[in-house]
């Protein structure tokens, strides 16, 4: 049966369940302000009743009540919305990224009219347009030479700013990883002590806090998921991969690679594999760096190749007033010294590979020719080769559009003298070097003793550049593969700044000399400007200029909505958490008053029974 001082239990119980919720309150007062705190409530259950329901018990009317006591001290907070926050996260560092590059791209491209690289190649053409028309003039030689060493240095000031934004990225990437391993080791230690609490029966509500916090800060870094079904073992994915397994984290490293002008990969610690990520912070600064910047150097670098070659094609065919000729109007740097193209590309100091940029047949072709043979062209693609046939009744036009309109990474045209060329592009794969022709075979004739490129058929006649002297294999004239990013190194010939007259207006006489008032090469490098050209496709170097601009433009244009509308996305959802776990001061204030009335209701009932027992135990029978 209940004795006398069971009350004063009852009071003490009170007390301490009151005293607890007042110290939660605080507790939820002075972290108001502490980032990814969660406020907490103290459950209260009533304490279990003296009398049970079994035979023992006393024979008298209904159960005494114990009083009251502290259940647990919970964190409010919707796991659901949660998960919805840490799936958003990525999206919304995903775009707001993108966005803040993409604002530093576009700065590159609106150049000043007057100093861009489309308005200096604009008075280049009108250069030589005028030397045409005054084709005996030295100063509008020199006109040309110093537009045209100004369109060079404008170029390089692109490729300059472009590659600096890589490299600004690649530095921004590396820090990223470091960041990342820092979270996922925070995680995993946080793992190993919340594991400890509980097991002790105890709510960690302060570190489950702080994993949160962790979860959704690493979520803006990279996409990932977190796995809670077993409590002792929190897990974190990133795309499929374990990234966090209870007290055990994963890590990143990064490696250069040389294709990619030696920026960072991210690999697996573990298992050295590319880590692959598709979201976040992280995935933009890659999907930046590999593609977006890449992608515009690498047309850019096409462009100041294809620009240089096609100019020079003419020129160095052309002769000047001082009757020299033979030169390239602009000068590109070579890959390799080789002549061959030989390198070494494993770096074992011997020559494994071929390096080499154009192949030139030895045959004049007719366009609108039969070509009479059947066959099946193997060339290299994105990815190992592809297959391009031809037939009798094709001509020498339908196969080199063929070949162009292929998936493949060599093109094809028809020079001045109607030989047949293919050209290297760049490369899609990292792992492929740009401007190097990787494969080049022919199951019959049509490059072989037809156009010229190959000295034979099958496959053990082909061009592959995995070995040295590959050149070998083939019939006409090569070039080998220009330096990585040619952009940054176009220049005009020295010889040519040195004596203007060497400008090539002319084409040589029966005599080899240059006629006067002959202008038929300048006519000629004039007319490249409204020629279409194979620059990824067939398009004249203004439409380049017009596409690249537009296409910058619209990125950043979708970057900048996509970003605004998740923000406007993650506005929302933290707002409903604020309203769920948020620590309102008013709230917890009054919630403060209420526990201290309890308290003091407390207290005085302790000081009621304290009293009746004074006069049980003193007055009682005295």
């Amino acid at each position: 049966m209940a004795n006398s001082f069971a009350a004063i239990e009852i009071g003490k119980r009170s007390l301490m369940a009151h005293s607890t919720q007042i110290n939660t309150a605080g507790h939820n007062i002075s972290n108001a302000d502490t980032e990814g705190y969660s406020r907490q409530r103290v459950q209260i259950k009533t304490f279990d009743p003296i009398y049970r329901p079994d035979l023992s018990r006393e024979e008298r009317a209904g159960q005494l009540g114990q009083g009251t006591s502290v259940e647990s001290v919970t964190r409010l907070r919707d796991e659901l919305l949660e998960q919805r926050i840490v799936a958003q996260t990525n999206q919304e560092t995903y775009w707001t990224t993108r966005e803040k590059y993409y604002t530093m791209i576009e700065q590159v491209y609106n150049e000043p009219d007057e100093i861009s690289v489309r308005s200096n190649m604009d008075k280049y053409w009108q250069a030589w347009q005028e030397l045409s028309v005054y084709p005996d003039s030295q100063a509008v030689r020199q006109a040309v030479v110093t537009r045209g060493d100004t369109l060079a240095e404008s170029i390089q000031q692109r490729y300059t700013a472009l590659s600096g934004i890589g490299d600004l990225i690649n530095g921004d990437i590396e820090a990223t990883v470091k960041q990342i391993n820092t979270i996922t080791k925070q995680i995993a230690d946080l793992n190993g002590e919340i594991v400890k609490v509980k097991a002790m029966g105890d709510n960690p509500n302060d570190l489950l806090d702080r994993r949160d916090l962790l979860v959704e800060k690493l979520s803006g870094l990279a996409n990932v998921t977190t796995d809670i079904r077993d409590d002792d073992e929190f897990m974190v994915h990133l795309e499929g991969n374990i990234l966090v397994q209870g007290h055990i984290a994963r890590s990143f490293d990064v490696e250069p690679v040389i294709n990619n002008n030696g920026y960072s990969k991210v690999i697996w610690s573990d298992t050295k594999n590319a880590v692959q990520v598709s979201g976040g912070t992280l995935g933009a600064l890659i999907e930046l760096r590999d593609v977006d910047i890449r992608g515009e150097v690498q047309n850019l670098n096409t462009v100041a190749l294809n620009f240089a070659d096609l100019v020079n094609d003419v020129h160095k065919n052309g002769i000047g007033m001082n009757n020299v000729t033979g030169l390239d109007f602009f000068i590109q740097e070579p890959f390799v010294t080789s002549v061959n193209g030989n390198y070494d590309r494993d770096g074992d100091g011997m020559d494994d590979h071929s390096y080499l940029f154009r192949f030139t047949g030895t045959n004049s072709l007719n366009p609108q020719e039969k070509l009479g043979l059947e066959g099946t062209m193997t060339l290299s693609g994105k990815n190992g080769t592809i297959s391009v046939p031809y037939h009798a009744t094709d001509t020498i036009a339908e196969v080199v559009a063929r070949i162009n309109d292929s998936d493949g990474e060599v093109k094809a045209y028809l020079d001045r003298d109607n030989h047949l060329v293919l050209k290297a592009t760049t490369a899609e794969d990292m792992e492929n070097p740009d401007f190097v022709i990787r494969h080049v075979e022919d199951s019959g004739m049509f490059l072989t003793g037809y156009a010229g490129v190959l000295n034979g058929s099958g496959a053990e006649n082909a061009y592959d550049f995995a070995r040295a002297d590959a050149a070998n294999s083939l019939r006409g004239q090569y070039s080998v593969s220009p330096v990585l990013n040619p952009a940054g190194y176009i220049a005009v010939n020295n010889e040519i700044k040195g004596d203007v007259l060497s400008v090539a207006a002319a084409y040589p006489n029966n005599q080899g000399k240059s006629m006067i008032g002959d202008g038929r090469a300048a006519v000629e490098i004039a007319s490249i400007r409204n020629t279409s050209v194979m620059i990824g496709k067939n398009r004249t170097f203004d439409e380049y200029f017009a596409s690249s601009v537009t296409n910058v433009g619209l990125k950043g244009e979708q970057a900048e909505m996509n970003m605004l509308s998740q923000n406007a996305i993650m506005d929302d959802l933290r707002n409903l958490r604020d309203s769920i776990s948020g620590v309102n001061i008013d709230e917890e204030l009054a919630e403060i008053i209420k526990f201290q009335h309890g308290y003091n209701a407390a207290a005085k009932f302790v000081s009621v029974i304290d009293e009746m027992l004074d006069t049980v135990i003193n007055r009682l029978g005295v």
